[in-house]
C-alpha cells in the first residue's frame, strides 16, 4: 500500500505504539524515527502527540527535529499532525504562554472560551464527537462557513474534496482529547466540530494535513483516515 516508508517522528511526546500499530494495521510500513538525518529518507511523515506545546516544540527543537520536519514539508511529500502534533503544524499557541510553533500551516492555537460556549460543558473536551468535512478552496479564495456545509449550501459545490477522507460520509466520529484548538482562515479548513461553538478540527495546506483527533483511538473511521493518508 502506498509508496516507501512512513516515518513516525519519535519525540518522546505520548502515544507512538498506538499510532504505529495502527498504521502497520492497515498494511503500511512504518518506523518510528527520533533522528532528525533520516526524515527524508522517508515517502511521507506522521507526526502524532499528547502533551503539552511548549514542551513538544521544546523537544523538537533541541533535536534538530524542527528544521527536519519543515524540510520535509517544503520537499512536497505528505506529512500529517494529529492531535497534538496537528497543533503544531501552526505559527503559534497559547498553552503556557505565546510559544512559536512549526509555521507549516497559517494561524495558532488558544484555549476554549467558554465564556463563548451555547451551554455548560467541561474542558477539556475528551470523548467522541462529530466531524464535518468540507472540501478545499482554490488556494487564497476564502468562502462560506461551515454552517452553509451542514445547510447543503451550493457554495460548497465547488471545493475540491480532500483525499484524506476519501471513502468517508460528510460527516463522522472521531475520539477527541484536547484543551486547545485551532484558529485559521477558511481556506485550511477540511474538517469542523462543535463543542461549545464550532471550531476547526482538520486542516489542509497543499500536502500538509493535520487532524485533531486521535485516529489511532478512532477504530474503523480513524483507521481510514490513516489508511487514505498512506496512499497519497
Amino acid at each position: 500500500m502506498g509508496n516507501g516508508k512512513i516515518a513516525i517522528v519519535d519525540y518522546k511526546m505520548g502515544n507512538l505504539g498506538s499510532v504505529f500499530n495502527a498504521f502497520i494495521k492497515v498494511g503500511a510500513e512504518a518506523e518510528l524515527v527520533s533522528d532528525p538525518e533520516r526524515l527524508s529518507d522517508y515517502s511521507k511523515v506522521t507526526l502524532p502527540g499528547v502533551g503539552a506545546f511548549p514542551d513538544a516544540m521544546k523537544s523538537l527543537d533541541q533535536s534538530g527535529m524542527s528544521q527536519a520536519i519543515k524540510a520535509f514539508a517544503a520537499s512536497g511529500k505528505p506529512i500529517m499532525g494529529t492531535c497534538l502534533g496537528m497543533q503544531l503544524l501552526f505559527e503559534s499557541s497559547e498553552e503556557f504562554g505565546e510559544h512559536k510553533g512549526l509555521g507549516l500551516i497559517p494561524g495558532k492555537v488558544v484555549a476554549f472560551d467558554e465564556s463563548k460556549f451555547d451551554h455548560p460543558l467541561k474542558v477539556p473536551h475528551m470523548g467522541w464527537n462529530e466531524m464535518f468535512c468540507r472540501g478545499l478552496h482554490p488556494k487564497g479564495i476564502s468562502k462560506g462557513t461551515s454552517n452553509d456545509l451542514l445547510q447543503g449550501n451550493e457554495s460548497f459545490a465547488s471545493l475540491t474534496p480532500t483525499k484524506l477522507f476519501d471513502g468517508l460520509p460528510d460527516d463522522f466520529y472521531l475520539y477527541f482529547v484536547h484543551s486547545f484548538h485551532a484558529v485559521c482562515d477558511e481556506r485550511y479548513a477540511i474538517g469542523k466540530t462543535h463543542y461549545g461553538y464550532e471550531f476547526v478540527s482538520a486542516v489542509q495546506n497543499d500536502n500538509i494535513y493535520g487532524i485533531q483527533p486521535h485516529p489511532e483511538k478512532s477504530h474503523d473511521v480513524g483507521l481510514k483516515i490513516i489508511e487514505n493518508f498512506v496512499k497519497l
